[in-house]
């Protein structure tokens, strides 16, 4: 009897997030140039830049929110704004927005719910705990102050399971309690295996990172491991050295 062979392949190890020649514009106005760039599952990234230089809109086009002019991101292997994708994927914006007639708890319970997430009720209560807010969750978070709406918005995106999660300036409005509260969700979710990406100029978050992504005007400038270098310079809209232009990681 001859016996077959059969070749059997490994799986396909997909990056997390995958960005393939990726630009938007707005009529004739570039909000981002072309970029291309691969982050690995289990990455903690800081992606960094000054106001405009492209950091929410790349963002916002790998977590689906945003059409891209030119290319594609993958989250996992799966094409960004795709079922898969977004089964996967917790996206925290800098300018959370929520439902007019519930409260912070019915909030909680229904992103929970919405993505399967078990004796979801002591999970809400340690992560609200967590971030001083257990005292207003019967509250409408829609009329809190930016620094309480930031802290709902970090809660609402813990309370639901995720491989990557994308984040996008969430220190902003946070008190020095609440930042040191999201550090420690941030750590939480790297150490748990999840690839975690924030934008953020907030330099403890930064320096706890081997990998920073800088844009500059819609450009990547860097893309590195931060031994050596000066995050102010890298946001800077002018490099006058532009040593770091085109640096590759």
């Amino acid at each position: 009897m001859v016996r077959k062979h059969t070749n059997v392949h490994a799986p396909v190890e997909h990056p997390a997030l995958h960005v393939e020649n990726v630009s938007k514009t707005y009529g004739d106005a570039p909000a981002l140039n072309p970029i291309s760039l691969d982050i690995a599952k289990g990455e903690r990234v800081a992606l960094i830049g000054h106001n405009g230089s492209g950091k929410t809109t790349l963002i916002r086009i790998a977590s689906g929110l945003l059409d891209a002019t030119t290319g594609e991101v993958k989250i996992n292997g799966h094409e960004s704004g795709s079922l898969p994708a977004r089964a996967s994927l917790s996206f925290i914006a800098d300018q959370p927005t929520f439902y007019d007639d519930l409260t912070l708890w019915e909030h909680m319970e229904y992103v929970a719910r919405l993505h399967g997430v078990e004796d979801w009720e002591q999970a809400a209560a340690d992560l609200l705990g967590h971030l001083g807010l257990y005292e207003r969750a019967d509250d409408m978070p829609n009329r809190f102050s930016r620094g309480l709406k930031q802290k709902s918005a970090i809660a609402l995106g813990f309370i639901r399971p995720f491989d990557v999660l994308l984040v996008d300036e969430p220190f902003v409005g946070l008190d020095a309690a609440g930042k040191e509260a999201l550090l420690e969700l941030l750590a939480n979710a790297s150490e748990h295996g999840s690839t975690v990406v924030v934008a953020t100029h907030e330099l403890s978050f930064v320096h706890t990172v081997e990998r920073i992504i800088a844009l500059r005007d819609g450009r990547l400038v860097y893309d590195g491991d931060t031994s050596g270098i000066n995050v102010d310079g890298l946001v800077r809209t002018e490099d006058p050295a532009g040593e770091h232009d085109g640096e590759q990681h």
